[in-house]
């Protein structure tokens, strides 16, 4: 198998920090995001999307999903578990993956590519016609970003992990998403206590590192 990564992107530390959970190495072959490599061929060849990571697999086939990827890897090596054990382990933390994912990581998203001045023409990621920056969504993404660290706090009150008593995907998604929202400066760093503490014990696993 291959992995094509990129140094800096969210989504493919994603999958770094997947990896470093799991104990597992795959062979790597970087695609420079800062030179547009992922906008041109041979990339496109790869994922006529332009988005990175893509897992491309012995046989050709290829998964252009850092979440894909995951499960996939997950099915062939479900120890130890990262998506849960039990169908209840399972449903909690496929729901707050998903609200991390539509309530965080999407309002730091349209903060980002709406106010970046490296983003102008291409406010949706990946390979598109020209997508024109929209100030609007800014706000959205700040006040969405705002609302979702206070639910966040709220939740972790009182609690270790996010969707169950272990640390499982959904703790990954959410840290890769508040890193995300300080790299882009959407966040200065600070915190409410309950959030804040979570993100000291993920930051201390040796995965964060990845």
């Amino acid at each position: 198998m291959i992995l094509y990564d990129a140094v800096w992107a969210p989504n493919p530390r994603r999958v770094r920090v997947y990896l470093a959970e799991k104990g597992l190495t795959i062979e790597r072959r970087m695609v420079d995001l800062a030179d547009g490599e992922n906008l041109r061929e041979p990339f496109l060849s790869v994922n006529d999307r332009g988005t990175v990571p893509v897992l491309e697999l012995d046989d050709g086939q290829r998964i252009p999903d850092s979440v894909a990827i995951c499960r996939y890897l997950e099915a062939l090596h479900p120890d130890p578990p990262m998506f849960g054990r039990t169908p209840e382990e399972i449903g909690q933390i496929e729901a707050w993956t998903r609200k991390i994912e539509a309530e965080g990581y999407a309002g730091v998203v349209y903060a980002f590519r709406n106010r970046n001045k490296h983003m102008v023409g291409r406010a949706l990621s990946g390979h598109w016609p020209p997508v024109p920056q929209c100030a609007e969504l800014v706000m959205r993404g700040q006040n969405m970003w705002n609302w979702f660290v206070e639910m966040m706090d709220a939740r972790l009150e009182g609690r270790d992990w996010i969707a169950t008593e272990a640390y499982s995907f959904a703790d990954l998604t959410a840290q890769i998403t508040v890193d995300f929202a300080k790299a882009t400066r959407l966040s200065d760093g600070a915190l409410p206590p309950a959030l804040a503490k979570w993100h000291e014990r993920v930051s201390a696993r040796a995965s964060a590192a990845a």
